[in-house]
């Protein structure tokens, strides 16, 4: 199992724009092109978000990121083209605990 993490602060005032953006928009087409299991979206602020996509096998990932992301991220830019910080990072299961 993969979690592909996004993590994202907001300048002040920004983050409610930014999570409807997420909530409405972006989080739902991205689960839609079926590359991954569930889709979390997380907030620890208002100004501090962060979204872990599961994907079961590195293919789904790697299908995600060569066919679907430069469009996201094209999209994502186009609302927020200044103001956000965006960290990725790739997390990979050792064992899950159930």
């Amino acid at each position: 199992m993969l979690t592909y993490e996004v993590r994202v602060e907001a300048p002040p005032g920004m983050g409610e724009a930014f999570e409807a953006y997420m909530r409405r928009k972006h989080i739902p087409e991205i689960f839609a092109t079926g590359c991954f299991l569930d889709i979390t979206f997380e907030t620890a602020s208002t100004t501090r978000f962060r979204t872990r996509y599961r994907a079961r096998h590195r293919e789904d990932l790697d299908r995600y990121l060569l066919e679907h992301a430069a469009a996201f991220r094209k999209d994502f830019l186009e609302h927020f083209p200044e103001g956000l910080k965006v960290q990725r990072e790739l997390w990979e299961a050792l064992q899950e605990f159930t």
